[in-house]
């Protein structure tokens, strides 16, 4: 799904998704190496249904956390995701700018 349109803030997204009702996890990025393209803090919060809104990564790796959220809201147990061109993901997901990226991934309960 894209962005949702007139969203300015992921984590006052993730608050009203909340309040909705709707089922929703958080990924920050909580680390990073070399030129990832985003910094430490950046938030990007997913819904069950796959909406989501904000970026940890600048469209690299965006899916590969959207479908791990989905893990995670449906468990409640929180990931860390790690993405680089050193790893096992290389091939499949990478960042296109180099680097490596590490991004929390935890649902948010009411």
């Amino acid at each position: 799904m894209l962005n949702e349109p007139n969203a300015l803030d992921p984590l006052e997204t993730a608050e009203a998704w909340r309040v909705q009702g709707r089922a929703v996890a958080l990924a920050t990025v909580i680390e990073t190496w070399g030129s990832a393209p985003r910094p430490a803090g950046s938030h990007l919060v997913i819904d069950r249904e796959g909406n989501f809104q904000g970026s940890v990564s600048g469209g690299c790796v965006e899916g590969a956390v959207i479908a791990e959220a989905a893990d995670v809201i449906a468990s409640g147990v929180p990931k860390i995701l790690e993405f680089g061109v050193a790893d096992e993901t290389a091939w499949r997901v990478g960042l296109s700018c180099g680097g490596r990226i590490r991004i929390y991934v935890e649902r948010i309960d009411g």
